[in-house]
């Protein structure tokens, strides 16, 4: 058996539940370093099991190499099942084995994940030639290591009321050390993707006929409890599955799971199954099959429009820069237009030279437009067989309004605070249009400015309220009698310009005094307000005598904080200066300052303090005796005590 490290690798990808009794911590030896980590002969079911998975593998354009991504779930007590397993792998090391799982843990498991996924089988396997059921030399998809990115969510829950710091408890951990007990229930979720800037995470020796002809794919699903697997081949004319089936020990048996297939709009095909397994039937093996063919299906009826579709003559609105493809029409906009027993697609004819089309997996139609500002085009349906409709429609593609920034340069980014203004310019494709204009980033949209656009050009101011210092785009809604609704975001390089963070301290009207003594004398509360203009949140610290505290309450704009004085006093200080500091979601920062005398210092101004009130008065002893009383009581105690 394999190190108990490497066995720890393979949480990463599933997220387990428990050991299936394969290796105990007493039969297996340690690694010795994380670079000579053998995954090798594992899979991730060998292990550990989960409560759901859901497998995504695309085939990509060169038939050799592929993106799978997997992501899987653990709930509640298995979870714990799971972090406690984790820890005990660790047993030896600092920390390990103690019934608490640390970020330490956490992050050695990241470290040294892909190169143990790397070693193991993806359990996929590809063969060209007739149907094949088993007993073959597979083309086997394996996994690899620069590709691999990995994610967890929650392993260490970060709101888990038992967390607690580890950064001094156990040799050797980090600075940002914290753990939890093991017994948290919190749901685990375990994430495999295609690592940033890399383009595949898994490949095959390639496919000689490129899918052009019949194959066969097996996947071998013993113990994974509850999978879906989703298969995606390219585009390749006509491809379809024509069989399936599903063995135990070689018979037959399709009560555990079922294989749909999906036609895409593209002409691609995607095959999606869902599986069980029961774990008291383990170790039978059950093994998954189906079969791809271009051979064209027996009988195939013809795609129909349903009367949702445009009339002839709608404007298709689009933007128009010559050789770029863009979304002409939306998989949601036209998903009503028509039916077909599998998928189904426009093909459009355009008349104006330089203009072309094409379907998307997405279901939408992209359009790449030529040297004229519009272009009439003939749509028919498709379907992936290359069945076309009886029927068509002449719709015409074009741009109805372009939009422009009025003084804008090319020289980079443009600042703006409250406002922009957007110049709006009709191409006379429709007659009038009803706009709307807003400030759109991350997601989140600004306030609206409508106009009605005839004939002439119109300028109009777009609020920035609402949206945060950064970069933002402009988002426009359009509609037209006889014209498609058109919604698009246009990048001009607009900036909104950041206010910096405004912070108050509040001074008591009568005492003249900014700090407010707790009874004790060691510690004091300031209070004040702290806003962000432009709508963000605005984080706060304050610094005192080496010491800085993020522990403010907050109610709105307002805020309080207690600031302790015993660093201050350990160091012989009398006078205590604060720097309270804000800070805005962009990082500017915002300081006051306050200086707090110490309310017990003697008062060395030079000036005599006098008592004004007098006996006859009938005024009450001022503070002032008060103290002077305390003071001489406690003089004397010390005087009898001697």
């Amino acid at each position: 058996m394999k190190g108990k490290l490497s066995a720890l690798l393979l949480a990463i990808l599933m997220a387990t539940v428990s050991m299936t009794g394969a290796t105990s911590a007493e039969d297996s030896g340690r690694q010795s370093s994380m670079d000579d980590v053998d995954c090798s002969g594992y899979t991730f079911e060998d292990l550990f099991e989960y409560d759901n998975a859901v497998f995504e593998f695309q085939i990509l354009s060169d038939w050799a190499t592929s993106d799978l991504f997997a992501n899987s779930w653990v709930n509640e007590s298995r979870a714990a099942v799971v972090r406690d397993n984790l820890d005990g792998l660790f047993d030896g090391f600092p920390g390990g084995n103690n019934d608490w799982i640390s970020t330490d843990e956490r992050d050695a498991v990241r470290e040294i994940g892909a190169k143990c996924i790397a070693d193991m089988y993806t359990r996929i396997g590809i063969r060209e030639g007739i149907p094949h059921r088993g007993g073959v030399d597979w083309n086997d998809v394996e996994f690899v290591e620069d590709g691999i990115g990995l994610e967890e969510v929650d392993l260490i829950p970060p709101t888990h009321p038992e967390e607690r710091d580890c950064s001094t408890r156990y040799a050797f951990a980090s600075s940002d050390c914290r753990e939890v007990p093991t017994s948290a229930t919190n749901n685990l979720e375990i994430s495999m993707f295609v690592k940033d800037g890399e383009t595949y995470n898994s490949q095959f020796n390639k496919l000689p006929n490129s899918g052009q002809s019949d194959f066969t794919v097996a996947m071998n699903v013993t113990n994974m409890t509850s999978a879906t697997m989703v298969y995606t081949f390219p585009y390749v004319d006509g491809l379809r599955m024509s069989n399936w089936t599903i063995q135990d020990d070689g018979v037959e048996n399709l009560a555990p799971g079922s294989i749909d297939e999906i036609f895409l709009p593209d002409g691609s095909v995607r095959v999606s199954v869902s599986i069980t397994y029961d774990k008291a039937d383990y170790p039978m093996i059950r093994n998954i099959f189906f079969d791809m063919t271009t051979t064209p299906p027996a009988t195939n009826d013809l795609p129909e429009w349903t009367s949702n579709e445009p009339a002839d003559g709608t404007i298709i609105p689009m933007i128009t820069e010559m050789g770029n493809e863009v979304v002409a029409i939306t998989s949601e906009t036209m998903a009503d237009w028509a039916t077909d027993d599998n998928a189904w697609g426009l093909d459009c004819q355009f008349t104006e030279s330089g203009w072309s089309s094409q379907m998307n997996s997405d279901g939408e139609l992209l359009v790449t437009p030529g040297t004229s500002q519009s272009s009439d085009a003939t749509c028919s349906l498709k379907d992936p067989y290359d069945a076309m409709s009886n029927e068509s429609h002449t719709w015409r593609f074009g741009q109805p309004v372009s939009f422009s920034v009025p003084g804008q340069s090319n020289n980079g980014m443009m600042y703006y605070t409250d406002s922009v203004n957007i110049e709006s310019d009709p191409s006379l494709l429709v007659q009038n249009l009803a706009i709307g204009l807003r400030a759109s980033q991350n997601g989140a949209l600004g306030l609206t400015t409508n106009i009605n656009l005839g004939s002439t050009a119109s300028t109009d101011s777009v609020s920035l309220s609402g949206i945060s210092p950064g970069e933002f785009k402009i988002h426009v809604m359009a509609t037209s009698a006889g014209m498609l609704d058109w919604s698009e975001e246009f990048d001009f390089g607009l900036q909104k310009a950041n206010t910096w963070p405004i912070i108050t301290v509040d001074t008591d009207p009568i005492e003249g005094t900014q700090a407010t003594w707790a009874s004790d004398g060691y510690s004091f509360m300031l209070s004040g307000t702290a806003i962000d203009p432009d709508g963000g949140e605005v984080t706060l610290s304050a610094v005192m005598c080496g010491d800085t505290t993020t522990e403010f309450s907050t109610t709105g704009d307002t805020w309080t904080v207690s600031l302790s004085t015993a660093k201050c006093v350990a160091n012989g200080l009398t006078q205590y200066d604060v720097v309270l500091s804000a800070t805005d979601s962009i990082g500017a920062v915002s300081t006051e300052d306050v200086s707090v005398p110490d309310q017990n210092a003697a008062d060395d101004s030079g000036e005599e303090t006098t008592d004004t009130t007098s006996e006859d008065s009938g005024g009450l002893p001022s503070l002032g005796m008060f103290a002077t009383i305390v003071a001489m009581l406690g003089a004397a105690l010390l005087l009898r005590r001697d």
